[in-house]
């Protein structure tokens, strides 16, 4: 099994989830192979509950990291979950259309793809100039 899938699924254990009972945990490797990991974190409210990816991109950039090369996804159910639209958009403030996003079928079983194909036509600072 991949590292970093391992990596998405190990953190799942520690996600907060009373309300979907839908664990997701994220690994975000950095351009020079270091990875943070994310877990979702539910709250009453739901609007303030965070996602895997979320928590994953913010403790990277939180150690100044700005380079990316792949982000992990899995779910405890393994059914191929890829970051929600929210996440792609905050994925693309910090990582172009190639970053290569694996989403855990299970079984050892992968999907791969990339930001661009997830996201084509993102909301990005030179759209907003």
């Amino acid at each position: 099994m991949d590292d970093l899938i391992e990596a998405a699924r190990d953190v799942q254990d520690r996600a907060h989830v009373p309300y979907s009972e839908y664990r997701v945990g994220a690994a975000l490797e950095t351009a020079n192979g270091e990875v943070f990991v994310g877990c979702n974190l539910e709250n009453a409210n739901f609007s303030n509950s965070l996602h895997a990816e979320e928590v994953a991109i913010a403790e990277a950039v939180k150690k100044g990291h700005r380079d990316f090369a792949r982000l992990a996804v899995s779910s405890d159910r393994r059914d191929g979950v890829t970051p929600c639209g929210m996440c792609r958009q905050t994925l693309t403030e910090f990582c172009d259309d190639e970053l290569v996003v694996v989403c855990d079928e299970g079984d050892g079983d992968v999907t791969e793809y990339t930001l661009g194909e997830l996201l084509p036509n993102t909301i990005t600072q030179e759209t907003l100039e």
